[in-house]
């Protein structure tokens, strides 16, 4: 049987705990999974493209996640043309409200008709995940508030660090 390989793409500014969630997870539908960081500069994202690559993949890492299951790379292309790139046959997309759902239904439909080969799969944030944004994440720790129930302590020390503010 062929190594199913899954994409979880996003721009992942930064890894919030609820990503490390779905990462989890997908690990148990596919074989590898590439974690697709989009560069993405119409979101202005905190950190680069090369920094969150950097951060993604410490921060996997640290929670064993890693090669050869696990692969974070960046991307700046059609999100198909990236799927063929890696070799997926499975995109993952995590949803955390329904607001969400609209969205990405629609994505998944013009993905499909880019290439029916590829499927998406629907992960639904874990209770405790459900709120968590990368954007929201970043706005607390501008402000100076604690995030470290939201990003790993890598993370929330980076903001800190990018914000110039105490990390908790």
């Amino acid at each position: 049987m062929a190594e199913r390989v899954g994409l979880y793409p996003g721009t992942f500014d930064p890894i919030t705990t609820g990503h490390q969630d779905i990462i989890r997870r997908s690990l148990r539908v596919v074989d590898r999974l590439v974690v697709g960081v989009a560069v993405n500069a119409g979101k202005s994202p905190l950190f680069d493209v090369n920094e969150r690559v950097a951060l993604t993949a410490q921060d996997l890492a640290l929670l064993g996640l890693e090669p050869p299951r696990l692969e974070v790379r960046s991307f700046d292309s059609l999100l198909m043309h990236f799927v063929h790139e890696v070799g997926a046959t499975v995109i993952v997309r995590g949803l955390r409200a329904v607001s969400d759902f609209e969205y990405e239904f629609q994505m998944a439909g013009m993905n499909s008709r880019l290439d029916q080969d590829v499927e998406t799969v629907f992960l639904m944030a874990s209770e405790r995940h459900h709120f968590i944004a990368s954007k929201l994440v970043k706005e607390i720790a501008s402000l100076g508030g604690d995030v470290s129930s939201f990003v790993s302590p890598l993370i929330a020390e980076r903001l800190a660090e990018r914000f110039g503010t105490a990390a908790p």
